[in-house]
């Protein structure tokens, strides 16, 4: 297949995009830089340009780019660059998508399990894909994320969108940014530790869009999230023990509130407890289904 990425330079990006070479498809990403190669495209969502002859003969477009959510704190400038950045290239995508003769086959479309608000799950059991949209900015940021893509499913266009978990990497993301602290025995839990993680692995992540190019039958919103999410107390114990470290202390609610602003009740202070049933359903196999066998692999070789 020639497959068309976006945020191929991101955490998840750099990961997939060998991937999909490695099995054999033409990868073309969408850059808003200067094309260096002849497999880069130039976009500029945010001036809704892009040219819809360069993706004639697409059969696949995952879309990953977005700001990172917890890369700064939530100024009212950075709430509406995260906005943005998620919306309106989606949109734009969508739109150029679903005038293409033949259009692709498959949008995967980056959403998040911010869709679920700041308290989903917990003690009444782990939430699947049918659950209705939270409350707060990230709920309605995913909800308006997730119908940016009507486009191209009107236009008969298979459209998955891929709410994501917390993926872990040593490279980078929420795990990269704990590792130096846990490293020197001054990691701990956020607040109260109750609140439940809704985690995935880079390399099962990875795997499912593979899964999720290939098996037509899948559409609408799936759980990129582990089977056994944990507790931010239970996380908390599992990295201080793959390395080897005490983990004794615990940051406040309030003191998480005073340096990150907004984000702390609608990120690191959230409970998500959600379950992967699409995914579980079309049979995709977890290489690491538990928080101990995911992060001794992390540690270990990368993984």
């Amino acid at each position: 297949m020639r497959i068309v990425v976006t945020g191929a330079s991101g955490l998840i990006g750099s990961a997939l995009v060998p991937a999909l070479h490695g099995d054999g498809h033409t990868v073309t990403t969408l850059v808003r830089r200067t094309p260096r190669t002849g497999g880069e495209i130039q976009w500029d969502p945010a001036a809704g340009r892009l040219d819809p002859a360069a993706l004639a003969g697409t059969d696949a477009v995952v879309h990953l780019a977005g700001a990172g959510i917890g890369d700064r704190r939530w100024t009212d400038d950075y709430k509406r660059l995260l906005r943005d950045s998620r919306i309106a290239g989606t949109d734009l995508l969508a739109r150029t998508l679903a005038t293409l003769t033949p259009p692709p086959q498959a949008f995967l479309s980056g959403s998040a399990v911010g869709w679920y608000g700041t308290s989903a799950g917990g003690d009444a059991g782990p939430l699947d894909e049918n659950a209705p949209a939270g409350a707060g900015f990230l709920a309605r940021l995913v909800e308006d994320w997730e119908a940016a893509a009507t486009p191209a499913r009107e236009a008969g266009i298979r459209v998955v969108t891929l709410r994501t978990g917390v993926v872990l990497s040593r490279h980078g993301g929420s795990l990269g940014r704990q590792l130096p602290l846990f490293r020197l025995g001054l990691g701990g839990r956020l607040g109260s530790g109750r609140q439940w993680l809704s985690w995935i692995s880079c390399t099962d992540h990875v795997a499912a869009l593979r899964l999720l190019l290939a098996d037509d039958s899948v559409a609408g919103p799936v759980n990129l999230v582990a089977p056994e999410p944990v507790t931010n107390a239970a996380f908390t114990a599992a990295l201080a023990s793959a390395l080897h470290r005490p983990a004794f202390a615990a940051v406040p609610r309030l003191a998480l509130r005073a340096a990150l602003g907004e984000f702390a009740d609608e990120g690191v202070l959230a409970s998500q407890r959600l379950a992967p049933a699409v995914l579980t359903a079309a049979g995709f196999r977890f290489t690491h289904p538990d928080i101990d066998t995911a992060l001794r692999a992390i540690l270990t070789d990368g993984a």
